[in-house]
């Protein structure tokens, strides 16, 4: 197979109608592409079969999983470069790589067959989320999820997170460690929150209970943090404990839709509604509606997508959906307002904050690059590939405006009218 890159490589031109941005390295150790930039290794032809027979974002997941492709050099100039031949074409969704089932270029692709030999491709890395049982986003079946995704180590998270512990954007000042920036993220939230002594919080999504605590330790509030995951529990149950706060924080495995004892004086809800669903999401934001007294507050902080043109195309991504959040699922951030008023909610207050998510994204690319031959020694090669590339791959998409975070501050306003919301509500962020 000589000079597979050049073959590859005019392939690629003829079917971009454009010359390739990335330089090609192939299995054969020949080159090609434009010098000097970051430089896509395919090690291995069976990167070609499990493209060919699954076209699209799946099939280059499972080569990057299994270690058949990979970068050298800047990983997020190569996403940002790659873009176009993954994720869009002419401004249409699926990239050329989905492209390779169109008619028009299948002599193209006779190519790609030709230069990835007969045999089928290999059975999908064990990282692949596999045997979902039960209807989508039913407790089953999320409880699967929320485990596929969380319950890879507490170890493994802490090296990524650092000593906060928390796994949701930060709040970023012009100077200033993570660390600096997820305190303040929470102290946000307690401030929006309108967080005083001897009020009870509701902490959807708990994670490993940073929140609750600084809730507890800082505002002198009383804290339920809820999670589906068990090893979240452990680590922010023995948290509580050395932190002296047992008395105040109570840390539950407990489904949202399970929660018996409101009403709450406040919810935080923090990087949790994307699990919920398209089909839940009115259940999830009546359900907290109910939870809340009368003037309570709820902080509703969330990704968002960018409305499609056709949202009935709308299709979760198929990385993400096999390798990294099974059944999660991203929102317009119209959409979201919309039902949190539908449910009943007075919409206070919406600040986005993608540009901090960007920033996050690259401090936790950068902690697990530092930390590497740990982390793979922590999970598995996989593992740490598939952290490594849907964080790289989502900084970029913060960067370039494809997908947003938002804080939504809103308020089971009482029949009187009396929101409690301050006159000039930004002064909190001051």
């Amino acid at each position: 197979m000589a000079d597979a890159a050049t073959r590859l490589a005019t392939l690629a031109e003829d079917l971009l109608g454009s010359p390739l941005s990335v330089r090609l390295r192939a299995w054969d150790g020949s080159e090609a592409g434009p010098p000097g930039g970051p430089v896509l290794v395919i090690r291995d032809r069976r990167a070609l079969r499990r493209m060919i027979w699954r076209p699209g974002e799946l099939g280059l997941a499972r080569a990057w999983v299994a270690g058949e492709i990979d970068v050298e050099g800047n990983l997020y100039e190569a996403l940002d470069q790659l873009s176009g031949f993954i994720w869009e074409r002419g401004g249409e969704s699926g990239g050329l790589l989905s492209s390779l089932r169109d008619p028009r270029i299948r002599a193209a692709a006779g190519e790609l067959l030709r230069l990835a030999g007969p045999l089928p491709p290999p059975r999908p890395p064990a990282e692949e989320v596999r045997g979902r049982s039960g209807g989508r986003h039913s407790r089953r079946r999320d409880k699967q999820a929320i485990s596929h995704h969380y319950d890879v180590g507490n170890d493994f998270y802490a090296l990524v997170l650092g000593p906060s512990m928390v796994y949701s954007c930060a709040y970023w000042s012009e100077a200033g460690t993570l660390e600096d920036a997820q305190r303040d993220k929470l102290d946000l939230i307690a401030r929006k929150l309108a967080l005083k002594e001897g009020d009870r919080l509701l902490d959807v999504g708990c994670g490993w209970g940073s929140m609750a605590i600084h809730a507890a330790r800082a505002y002198g509030a009383r804290a339920v943090g809820i999670t589906l995951s068990r090893e979240q529990a452990a680590f922010a149950r023995k948290r509580i404990a050395e932190e002296g706060l047992t008395d105040r924080v109570e840390i539950r495995v407990q489904d949202y839709r399970d929660v018996p004892d409101g009403p709450f004086d406040a919810i935080s809800s923090i990087g949790m509604a994307e699990h919920v669903g398209a089909e839940r999401y009115r259940e999830y934001a009546d359900l907290l509606h109910g939870l809340l007294k009368p003037g309570g507050r709820l902080l509703n902080h969330q990704i968002s997508r960018r409305p499609e043109p056709d949202e009935e195309a709308y299709r979760v991504d198929a990385f993400i959906d096999a390798y990294v959040f099974p059944d999660g699922e991203l929102a317009p951030m119209g959409r979201t307002l919309t039902t949190l008023e539908d449910a009943g909610f007075e919409v206070r207050d919406v600040e986005a904050i993608r540009e901090h998510y960007a920033l996050t994204l690259r401090r936790w690319v950068t902690n697990l690059e530092k930390e590497w031959g740990r982390a793979v020694r922590l999970t598995s090669p996989g593992r740490a590939r598939i952290w490594r590339l849907y964080m790289a791959a989502s900084a970029v998409a913060f960067e370039r405006n494809r997908i947003g975070v938002n804080q939504f501050l809103a308020v089971r306003t009482p029949a009187s009218g009396a929101s409690g919301v301050p006159l000039r509500p930004r002064e909190w962020t001051e």
